[in-house]
């Protein structure tokens, strides 16, 4: 099972309020370089300006980051931990269905271990990614600047985080999220926290990216007598049950026109018209089992399974979907949100769209059981992390 331990962490140094909005930003894969500059814009120590280098600086800009790093904790602006501690994080916010809830997990640092080796488990394929972002901008920092999403197999966790800790840092992010950082310092709860964790198998829920490069990074310190602490990465973990999950569909967008994609899975489903698609076309499918084609004009085609051209498949949507277009050449492209993937089709940069499902709890629970891969893109866990709220230094 994997070692998760706590590590001396690197925060903004506070005074009087815990809020650190104003310094805190989205994960960096979900917003582009136009928002960027109006995050820099909100304050002079916004992690953007080390954890988003801005790309016109070519390769220079991974070193600028890190200059900037060093430069916030020579002033100050960020301290570090006087002793290793776990951080518990927890988000209040309202879900689809109109509920306030509140879901908690712990910051540590997880065991990078070797692909296939067990104990830290995939849950879905990843896509191919040219750019070595990420690694580059770990070598030039030396730091986990925002952890990977972990779900927990081990039952009683969110128990043993319910109890509060000192609040550290705290945001209100752009969808109304509240998120609370709570430093725990107390050293039988961290043995405590530790053991629970690496009891039982870690699932990565978000950051598949993020973790095969801390994988790199690891051997490469490994053969350049490089940072001791890259045997590890820094990992949110919450506990896999119903109450801490919130997981939305990621949809579909493809190159081809709505009728060339209708004829193409027309053979793996029956049709029937949607109407115009909006906020209740989700409830929609859910109720009547299928997926939805959404068209340029902002009408849609639901498109029932035809179970019996599904046989062998996993009763995934994202799987089906990637069975029944096997054959038909198409690029697709992952977009999460009805509204966005409305925009995209109308302005004609896509040809069609297909709506898909949110991937169960049952599920996400059978990955980690059977050690069988989702498609790319299936899921979406929801609200997201915000980085800045936490760093964890590489030494």
């Amino acid at each position: 099972m994997p070692r998760f331990e706590p590590f001396p962490a690197l925060r903004y140094s506070t005074s009087g309020s815990a809020d650190i909005t104003p310094q805190t930003s989205p994960p960096y894969d979900v917003f582009d370089e136009d928002r960027r500059a109006e995050y820099a814009a909100l304050h002079e120590s916004n992690i953007v300006r080390v954890d988003y280098p801005v790309e016109a600086d070519g390769d220079a800009r991974y070193e600028r980051a890190a200059e900037v790093l060093r430069t916030w904790v020579a002033h100050g602006v960020v301290t570090e931990d006087a002793s290793p501690t776990f951080s518990i994080y927890r988000m209040t916010f309202t879900d689809d269905a109109g509920r306030t809830r509140t879901t908690v997990g712990v910051i540590g640092a997880l065991e990078v271990v070797d692909e296939g080796a067990g104990g830290v488990l995939p849950h879905e394929r990843t896509t191919p990614k040219a750019k070595t972002d990420r690694l580059d901008l770990t070598r030039a920092t030396h730091a986990n600047l925002s952890p990977v999403w972990g779900l927990s197999l081990t039952s009683g966790l969110t128990d043993a985080l319910m109890e509060p800790a000192e609040v550290v840092a705290e945001c209100t992010d752009e969808e109304g999220v509240h998120h609370v950082l709570e430093r725990v310092s107390d050293s039988a709860r961290i043995t405590r926290i530790s053991e629970m964790v690496s009891s039982q198998p870690v699932l990565i829920a978000d950051g598949h990216h993020r973790y095969a490069i801390s994988r790199t990074f690891r051997d490469e310190s490994r053969s350049q007598n490089g940072p001791r602490d890259a045997e590890l990465t820094m990992t949110y973990v919450g506990e896999l049950v119903q109450e801490q999950l919130s997981v939305a569909a990621i949809h579909r967008l493809y190159d081809i026109d709505a009728a060339t994609l209708l004829s193409s899975l027309e053979t793996h489903y029956t049709t029937s018209d949607a109407g115009p698609v909006g906020a209740n076309t989700i409830a929609d499918m859910d109720t009547r089992g299928c997926l939805c084609l959404v068209k340029p004009d902002g009408t849609g085609i639901y498109l029932t399974p035809r179970e019996v051209t599904f046989v062998g498949v996993r009763a995934l949507d994202s799987s089906r979907l990637e069975h029944a277009l096997a054959a038909t050449q198409h690029v697709v492209t992952y977009q999460h949100g009805i509204k966005e993937v409305l925009r995209k089709v109308g302005t004609g940069a896509y040809g069609a769209a297909v709506l898909i499902r949110p991937v169960s709890l049952e599920e996400i629970r059978r990955t980690a059981d059977t050690g069988e891969l989702m498609p790319p893109k299936s899921t979406f866990f929801t609200p997201k992390l915000r980085t800045g709220m936490v760093m964890r230094p590489l030494r």
